[in-house]
């Protein structure tokens, strides 16, 4: 099997060429991905509905070893006015009014030109007057003045969050995911954003490759701190999955192994134990994380009720206490959904539709 390369360039040929055999899930340039209805603990403490649509668009430039959403892009870019024609399909088919936010995530970058047309922005931020906040997914390279004039066209009022991928400050293996960016570059893209009245999201890798298993938990642990200093609130969670091809070969390679469920359930209680913003677990394809004959379920409904409450679960009794592997510090029961529902990205729920669309690849 041919090693992972070392320059950019060599990276992504090898990255792309792991794709062979690895289809692409059918979208249509005028239709989102999905759309779901989630509902998120915000900064102030409430808790809050908002929609979450997955658009479609052109796939990301930056090729990184992880990433498995450029098989729900198109292989061309999508023409004028088709985002905002996703937003009208997404709107009328949720048809729920009183929503407080929308996050518009595009497995890729919002503010990529070649991705979300730069004409469409504001028929986009007229779209999004109804709602108090607005999240877009951005790498840290394309933040710059593009964020400030979309900010600008939003409704008076309506605050702009930009989520960006940190991935790991671990500094060898940030560099091969091949995302081309640096802790420094990260502080720089979250600093630009503060200082034009903008929020930050953060999504870190849990058990990202070329960090050896053991080191993992402390790696995390820095990872959580690292964006906490970079004043992000929410910081997102992610196993890392296979799916991608290159991920396959990687673990072939030794190069990584699947995170334990156990390492999610330590970075939540450690990241929620520093009290410095929210931190959310995503939860889509949590069964590949458990060994045989573990509670999947109770440990993803304790989990779900840390991602809503944003403290360190309790049952009945006080003594309860989550603790990493999903246990209790006592006995007590706990409640798990009568129909176990699907997890995007961001940490929340995903329509039934969207499930079935991703399961049947």
């Amino acid at each position: 099997m041919t090693p992972f390369p070392a320059s950019p360039a060599e990276r992504t040929r090898w990255i792309v060429q792991a794709r062979d055999g690895v289809p692409r899930v059918p979208v249509e340039a005028t239709r989102p991905a999905a759309w779901i209805i989630e509902t998120e603990r915000q900064a102030d403490g409430t808790l809050a509905e908002g929609l979450t649509v997955f658009l479609v668009n052109r796939e990301c430039p930056w090729h990184c070893a992880m990433c498995d959403l450029w098989r729900y892009t198109t292989e061309r870019p999508v023409g004028p006015g088709d985002i905002p024609r996703q937003l009208d399909v997404a709107f009328a088919e949720a048809s729920r009014p009183s929503l407080s936010w929308i996050k518009l995530y595009n497995a890729g970058s919002f503010f990529d030109s070649g991705a979300i047309p730069v004409s469409d922005h504001a028929e986009i931020a007229a779209r999004c007057t109804p709602f108090k906040r607005v999240i877009v997914e951005c790498h840290p390279a394309l933040v710059g003045p593009g964020v400030v004039r979309f900010r600008d066209s939003l409704a008076p009022g309506t605050r702009l969050e930009v989520a960006m991928g940190l991935e790991t400050v671990h500094p060898g293996a940030l560099d091969r995911l091949n995302k081309r960016i640096t802790t420094r570059s990260f502080r720089a893209a979250a600093d630009f954003l503060h200082s034009q009245d903008c929020d930050l999201r953060t999504f870190l890798l849990v058990r990202p490759p070329f960090i050896p298993e053991a080191d993992c938990p402390a790696w995390l642990e820095r990872s959580i701190d690292f964006a906490f200093e970079c004043e992000a609130d929410p910081v997102v969670l992610i196993p890392t999955r296979t799916g991608n091809g290159a991920m396959e070969r990687l673990l072939g390679m030794g190069e990584f192994s699947l995170p334990r469920l156990e390492l999610l359930e330590e970075g939540i209680r450690y990241g929620l134990h520093q009290g410095r913003g929210r931190v959310f677990a995503d939860l889509w394809d949590l069964e590949r994380f458990v060994a045989p004959g573990d509670d999947l379920e109770g440990r993803r409904a304790l989990l779900e009720t840390v991602n809503r409450d944003q403290k360190l679960a309790r049952g009945r009794e006080s003594s309860e206490v989550f603790m990493p592997g999903g246990r209790l510090a006592s006995g007590g029961d706990r409640t798990t959904p009568a129909e176990p529902e699907r997890f995007s990205r961001a940490g929340g729920r995903i329509s039934r539709e969207a499930a079935k669309l991703r399961k049947s690849d």
